[in-house]
């Protein structure tokens, strides 16, 4: 491993701050305001990545959320006598390899869950509804469900429905079938 690049977290100003104009990662409107939101919530974890000279490496979408916020100053790291391709290359990998992993839907589905059930705003998880109803949507996977008995004391199943009478509906007729129900809506 090569040294550390950056060691050091500082605060700078925003004004200082030259984004790299060839930046070939795109950030929607949507996506800064998720950004920003985060920021808002949890504070400003992730530091920006700038060269010497103020040029940004790493953090355009943070950046502009930070700007979007009105904040003045942000927290930085420097890399250090990094070349010119490096610094070319990394804009690229930083973004990429974030992308390159999946998730284990069946954790992500519970963690969700527990999120919902504490009545935590899942919109600052960056997914959006239409995310969530497709992932709890369990009707394209092909599997057989166990006898009723099991499935009453085992699963949580999620019922997506297109609106409140239907999900009335369902969540009488599961009850009157002897499941046990709660309503959540996402």
């Amino acid at each position: 491993m090569k040294e550390w690049p950056a060691t050091e977290v500082e605060m700078v100003n925003l004004d200082k701050v030259i984004p790299y104009a060839r930046n070939s990662r795109v950030h929607s409107d949507e996506q800064v305001a998720q950004i920003a939101s985060s920021i808002q919530e949890w504070g400003f974890t992730v530091p920006i990545l700038m060269d010497e000279g103020f040029g940004l490496i790493a953090g355009h979408g943070r950046l502009m959320a930070a700007q979007r916020l009105g904040l003045k100053e942000i927290p930085a790291m420097v890399a250090k006598n990094w070349t010119e391709a490096q610094k070319k290359a990394y804009i690229i990998a930083d973004n990429k390899l974030a992308m390159n992993s999946t998730w284990d839907e069946a954790m992500l589905k519970i963690e969700i869950k527990e999120l919902t059930d504490l009545n935590f705003d899942t919109d600052l998880t960056g997914f959006s509804l239409d995310d969530l109803a497709s992932l709890f949507d369990d009707t394209e996977k092909d599997y057989e469900l166990p006898d009723e008995k099991e499935y009453k004391e085992t699963y949580e199943v999620a019922v997506i429905c297109d609106g409140e009478a239907q999900q009335e509906k369902m969540y009488n007729e599961l009850v009157e079938k002897g499941y046990k129900c709660r309503i959540l809506t996402m």
